[in-house]
């Protein structure tokens, strides 16, 4: 009885850890591109400051994530650039009660980026569009309503792109 607790015991951790034989803790980016600097995205949607904000949260998303390092341009392995291409609100609700007038929103964002490998000058990543897009209310106020969805518009872009980003290196391409 005692032979066969231990057999089984032996066989169970021989197939947890065969399981586990691809598993890698870490990151699959190489060590030389862990630097990373992140130019000021440009803005083509017409709202202003768009622009700012989603490049802080590309930052924010970058140093959340862990990776990468944030380098000055000079010294960074890697450089995204981007551009705010659409910004657009669309009626989703309407009150009747006040002339059809729109009282929920759907906001999209699209936003095109690139990634560019400083050392050897290739692109990684050529003009990769990212859309976006969530709901709000206006309550009367639309360009309140408007700039209360950018934060969210701009984390919901940053995630997309640094997630593009890690995915380069992914041992599954």
């Amino acid at each position: 009885m005692r032979v066969s607790n231990f057999l089984v015991m032996v066989l169970s951790a021989g197939l947890f850890c065969a399981g586990c034989a691809n598993y890698r803790v870490g990151s699959s980016v190489p060590a030389d591109k862990r630097t990373i600097s992140v130019s000021e995205f440009e803005n083509e949607s017409g709202f202003p400051e768009i622009d700012s904000i989603v490049t802080q949260y590309t930052l924010r998303e970058l140093q959340r994530e862990g990776t990468f390092k944030l380098a000055k341009p000079g010294e960074a392995a890697l450089k995204i650039y981007g551009r705010v291409t659409r910004s657009h609100a669309e009626g989703i609700h309407y009150d009747r009660n006040y002339n059809a007038r729109a009282s929920e929103y759907r906001h999209t964002l699209t936003v095109r980026f690139s990634l560019w490998d400083t050392e050897t000058g290739k692109m990684l990543i050529d003009d990769q569009p990212v859309k976006v897009n969530t709901t709000f209310m206006t309550r009367g106020d639309m360009l309140t309503g408007l700039q209360d969805s950018m934060p969210r518009l701009a984390k919901d872009a940053a995630r997309t792109i640094v997630d593009t980003v890690l995915a380069q290196w992914s041992t599954d391409k």
